[in-house]
Parts: structure tokens; sequence; C-alpha cells
């Protein structure tokens, strides 16, 4: 018997005992709970919230705080501008982005490029702002996952909060490689 397959031998003989995975836990609705989680966790990270009846509210709020060139996916918006080349959005200064759902326990929320012209707006803008709807705030991301099941996005990111990095001299740096801002439009329109 060679060495190699002493040590395999030895491995197998040893193996720990089989145990059961453990149970998952029960999926629940969303409630009024996890928004005041889901806000308090976003602004924790940098992030800040804005409750909103409709998209027209939303526009309003970027074009009033935002002067340089926006960029929006959102339905009735006349801020559209699409060009599939992502160095066209170089001096991007705000893009508007839509989320399919958001996770309360962390802050993060769902895009996927089904709603977008490429995938690299929500990194090389200044500034991002994401549209959820409040329905659509899971409790956990055991519940994001549930969601996301075995869908094929193509491509689908987690974002929470604003691009940060503590790594130079454990200084939390907001910007560092990517928006600098994230704003979260939580839209409470009846007709969602």
């Amino acid at each position: 018997m060679t060495q190699r397959e002493k040590i395999l031998n030895a491995v197998r003989q040893n193996q720990p005992e089989m145990v059961p995975a453990p149970a998952r836990p029960a999926l629940r609705a969303s409630t009024s709970t996890d928004m005041d989680l889901f806000k308090k966790t976003l602004a924790g990270i940098g992030g800040q919230t804005i409750d909103v009846q409709n998209v027209r509210e939303v526009q309003r709020s970027i074009e009033e705080n935002f002067k340089g060139r926006a960029l929006s996916y959102l339905p009735a918006s006349d801020l559209s501008l699409r060009d599939p080349d992502p160095r066209q959005y170089a001096d991007l200064e705000v893009a508007v982005v839509p989320a399919v759902f958001g996770v309360a326990e962390n802050g993060a929320v769902w895009i996927t490029e089904k709603n977008l012209v490429h995938r690299a707006i929500p990194f090389i803008c200044e500034h991002l702002a994401v549209v959820l709807r409040a329905s659509d705030v899971l409790p956990t991301m055991h519940e994001a996952y549930e969601r996301i099941g075995s869908d094929d996005y193509g491509f689908g990111v987690f974002i929470a909060g604003p691009s940060k990095t503590a790594d130079i001299e454990q200084s939390l740096v907001l910007g560092a490689h990517g928006a600098k801002s994230f704003t979260l439009f939580i839209l409470h329109e009846s007709n969602q």
C-alpha cells in the first residue's frame, strides 16, 4: 500500500457522523416592522430612504437634487437615455433603477439586468437612486433566495447602500469604487 492510499484510507475511516440538514425557516409575509428594520439598516450603512406615492415624485426629487446627467429606467420618465455602450455613461451623475425586491435584515436590494441597458450602470454613476415597491420588502435573505429561485436572470446583484471601503487605515470611505450615495425611493402607490 502506498503512502497516498494509507492517507486516503485513514481519511475515509475518520469521517464525521452524518447529521440531517437543519430545517429551513418558514416563510412569512412582510410586516411594517420589516420596513422599519429595512430603513434603519439602510441608514446604518450609508443609504437614505424617501417615501413616495408615485414615479412622478421620484422624478421631481431627482430633478430638484441632481443637476447633472441623469438616466432613468422607470416607466413614465422623461429622464430616459438609452445607449448600450457603457463608455457613454462616464459622466453620469445619477442613475434611477427599479429593484425587484429588498431585504430588511441587511438593507440590500436585488437588481437585475432585465431593466437595465447595461449592467455597469449602477456601478459607474456618481449617485444611485433605486425605486422599490413597499410590498416588495422581504424579511431575510432566506426569503430573498426563495424568491430568486431558479430563474435565469443573466445578471443580478444585491446592492446595499453606497460603495464603501475601510481598507486604508481602517477609515470608512464612501464612494471609493462606485456610487457615492444611495437613495432608496419606497413606492407606496396603491396600484403599484
